[in-house]
């Protein structure tokens, strides 16, 4: 048996079903189709990753748990939100760094959707503190910067994007030469593939290769924020 796994077209199905049918009722008369064909899915892949993640970077979690572990839930929080459709149409999984309180930590992520696949690495709209470290290291180590943003296999396979501020923060150099990711509010790397990657046989080598190489970006975050790569 492979120690390699993948996603099956019944995920991609589920999903796209649920996409059409994003209530309650639906969902609970499916929720054995979810369990079987989307959740039990996604933690055979989380289990998978949970060696080969260790190698990549040591510090960083693969927890294949049905709640509280790098799977995100399917359930959306409508709160505060315009959108109340009660259920997310995509698999969210995140391996969060071993340190990590919540999703705007150090983390590696993986999205899977009928329409969207991509792969994630870096800091989703860290916290005000989190931020302004990673600025300070950027006008303190330019060239520990510019490597990471001209690594080879990183811009490769990685493009770095999000929201941006429309001026500079407070006490950074408008002039400076990173100003523009020093706007940054978040700094997370996208890897987008294909929408059939998922169902082939080397969806995970492409996960752990872009991980890899994702490392120069990571390691430069993680010593921003004073947590161990």
């Amino acid at each position: 048996m492979s120690r390699y796994a993948k996603f099956e077209p019944e995920t991609i199905r589920f999903l796209e079903e649920l996409s059409a049918n994003n209530n309650r009722p639906w969902f609970s008369e499916n929720k054995s189709r979810y369990e079987e064909q989307v959740l039990d899915v996604a933690l055979r892949f989380i289990q998978s990753m949970h060696d080969p993640l260790h190698e990549i970077a040591p510090h960083f979690v693969a927890q294949a748990t049905r709640v509280g572990g790098s799977l995100m839930r399917v359930y959306r929080d409508t709160r505060f939100s315009k959108n109340k459709l009660p259920y997310k149409t995509n698999v969210g999984i995140q391996f969060r760094h071993e340190q990590a309180k919540d999703v705007h930590s150090p983390g590696y992520y993986v999205h899977v959707a009928p329409d969207e696949v991509f792969l994630g690495a870096g800091m989703w709209r860290p916290d005000s503190d989190s931020l302004r470290k990673i600025r300070e290291r950027i006008v303190a180590k330019p060239a520990e910067w510019r490597r990471v943003i001209q690594d080879e296999s990183f811009s490769r396979r990685f493009d770095i994007g999000g929201e941006v501020l429309k001026r500079p923060p407070r006490g950074f150099d408008k002039d400076h030469e990173f100003i523009d990711d020093i706007k940054r509010k978040s700094f997370i790397a996208v890897c987008n593939l294909d929408s059939n990657a998922p169902l082939g046989s080397g969806f995970q080598k492409t996960v752990e290769s872009s991980f890899r190489a994702a490392e120069p970006l990571m390691r430069f975050l993680c010593k921003s924020v004073g947590v161990p790569f």
